[in-house]
């Protein structure tokens, strides 16, 4: 494909970009970083052979109808559900995403909001920076530990491994377990239990962090009558994708003292952010911040690139699905 041409719907780093124009001149920046909507995915479909959306540009399948130029999709992302894969490969369009050079970034997100919900540190900043904090006293915002406590991970993939093995090596944590998938991960942690049912990691772990996919049946797997097997002792941590989690549900659920609390970097519908959430203390809400380093941002804007490539030179990308 001589000469194509190239839509970018956001900013990317400042590196990914120069290399991207240094290889394709012709390639069409977002310099304003503002989201092109419906109507400019649409036209971007249209006219431009290649289109490198990112993980909050929602490529429905009613985009995919008619006549369409685009044959390359590079998602900026690991997750893909925000492109109806089936109807992209159906119009004759190859999907990629970037697996694997985020695990570590997005482990440690995890890891972040696990230790700022137990231990109250949103709470916490937000006490010091109103000016309301009046000192050191013995009963004042106490949390939880979580050294030795028992972590679930729903979700066994790359990242779920990561963050288990921070948690236990770093923090003695016992690991129970469960993924659809029928695979024994690597993962190295010594006592590590797979179960299962959903229901048995719920009822058994102190901190249960969500690490699949969204959309399908993952849709609010966390709702109502699951967050209620939860112990009224145990957090939730989702930095996976925002619709596992029904908000309503949850928020009822912080409110009630079904769960002890919740750390959240995905929501549903985001950027809004429910505001049943925002009002409550016990959880920490971040914007999205799982792979938000400058390492990490320029490693998978340098992977699209390779997947384009791959693509553009005839050969199967690397991390092609669909």
């Amino acid at each position: 494909m001589p000469d194509p041409v190239i839509v970018v719907t956001r900013r990317w780093p400042q590196s990914v970009e120069d290399e991207l124009q240094r290889r394709y001149p012709q390639a069409r920046l977002n310099v304003d970083d503002v989201p092109l909507g419906p109507d400019g995915l649409r036209a971007a479909l249209r006219q431009a052979e290649v289109v490198l959306p990112t993980v909050s540009d929602r490529l429905s399948a009613e985009l995919f109808e008619g006549e369409l130029c685009t044959r390359f999709l590079g998602n900026f992302g690991v997750g893909y559900n925000n492109i109806d894969v089936e109807a992209a490969a159906k119009a004759g369009i190859v999907v990629t995403n970037t697996p694997g050079v985020l695990t570590d970034t997005t482990a440690d997100t995890a890891m972040t909001l696990l230790l700022m919900i137990a231990r109250r540190a949103g709470e916490g900043e937000r006490e010091v920076r109103s000016g309301n904090w009046t000192g050191w006293r013995p009963t004042h915002m106490m949390g939880a530990d979580v050294t030795g406590k028992t972590l679930g991970i729903l979700g066994m993939g790359r990242i779920g491994v990561a963050v288990a093995r921070r948690a236990h090596f770093g923090f003695g944590m016992p690991v129970v377990y469960h993924d659809t998938v029928d695979f024994v991960p690597q993962h190295g942690i010594p006592g590590a239990r797979r179960v299962h049912t959903v229901e048995e990691v719920l009822e058994t772990a102190d901190f249960v962090s969500l690490h699949m996919p969204g959309g399908g049946e993952n849709t609010h797997l966390m709702d109502r009558a699951r967050l209620a097997r939860m112990k009224p002792t145990a957090f939730l941590v989702n930095s996976a994708r925002g619709d596992i989690v029904d908000s309503d549900a949850l928020a009822e659920a912080l409110r009630s003292g079904t769960i002890a609390g919740a750390g959240l970097d995905v929501y549903e519908g985001e950027p809004e952010v429910p505001r049943a959430l925002r009002e409550l203390e016990n959880v920490v809400l971040l914007p999205h911040l799982g792979s938000a380093t400058y390492e990490t941002r320029t490693a998978m804007g340098m992977l699209v690139l390779d997947n384009l490539q791959a693509f553009l030179e005839g050969r199967k990308p690397p991390c092609r699905v669909a």
